[in-house]
């Protein structure tokens, strides 16, 4: 049965996934094809309304997983950017010429939480050797997809770092991006979950348990780039425009850390 539940969950994100992309408004005409990791939906949905008020251009953006994006953009998907929520992704496109290479910036930052539903009281410390299994009890973990998924792959590093991953590897509700993950615990399917920080910050379903060492895994970088492919002239300018006081302050209202220098408006 839960199984069959979240196969149906991620089935439902996929699918409206691809009708958001039909149904946005222009989305033929749109000035720029982004293809960004679902972690990025509220940060860049804000920003792609700003660029529009301020340049009159306008984005389609495609959420989902960066190993789903990549792959799409491998066998031809027309993107003309594409931001990737784990550097490993970016560098499979780059070592492939799929990227313009001198375009890639490394763009922002992130970290990793354990998150539960909004209505639960547990609570627990993340350290070496923290006693999760006894906290999920007979339940799931939920985690992006652990060999593809930017936040699956950070999630079972973090916990291998930690001595955790034996315990609990065997209880893992993976899904094919964090959005589906967090989904899961928001809707009580799941009694905890790993997933961005900002990701926490966007879902009233869910509250923060604890947030992981950083140390615990590698830094969690967003590196965006222009496609090899990119057919609008548009492209590099989104990609200024991720850079200005005007993003960077969006980003920060989701709780990313900007990394790459920003630019003056």
């Amino acid at each position: 049965m839960f199984t069959r539940n979240v196969r149906s969950l991620q089935r439902g994100f996929a699918a409206l996934a691809v009708a958001a992309c039909l149904a946005a408004p222009g989305a033929m005409a749109a000035d720029v094809t982004v293809f960004a990791a679902a972690s990025l939906k509220n940060a860049l949905d804000n920003i792609n309304a700003a660029w529009k008020a301020e340049a009159g251009k306008e984005a389609t953006i495609s959420y989902a997983a960066s190993s789903a994006l990549a792959k799409q953009i491998e066998e031809g998907a027309p993107a003309d950017v594409f931001i990737s929520a784990d550097v490993p992704w970016m560098d499979y496109l780059s070592e492939r010429d799929l990227v313009q290479k001198d375009t890639i910036v490394q763009l922002l930052g992130n970290r990793l939480v354990l998150i539960a539903p909004a209505d639960s009281d547990a609570s627990l410390e993340i350290t070496q050797g923290a006693d999760l299994v006894t906290a999920l009890g007979d339940g799931h973990l939920a985690v992006g997809q652990v060999d593809s998924v930017p936040a699956g792959k950070y999630a079972r590093e973090a916990l291998t770092t930690l001595g955790i991953w034996d315990q609990v590897s065997g209880q893992l509700a993976q899904a094919e991006n964090v959005r589906a993950a967090q989904a899961l615990v928001a809707t009580g399917e799941a009694p905890f979950g790993i997933v961005y920080e900002t990701d926490a910050n966007a879902e009233e379903g869910v509250r923060v348990v604890a947030k992981f060492p950083e140390d615990s895994h590698s830094p969690i970088i967003y590196p965006a780039a222009v496609t090899a492919e990119a057919t609008s002239a548009d492209a590099g300018a989104f990609m200024e425009f991720l850079r200005t006081e005007t993003a960077a302050g969006l980003f920060q209202a989701e709780g990313f850390t900007v990394l790459a220098p920003v630019l003056v408006n």
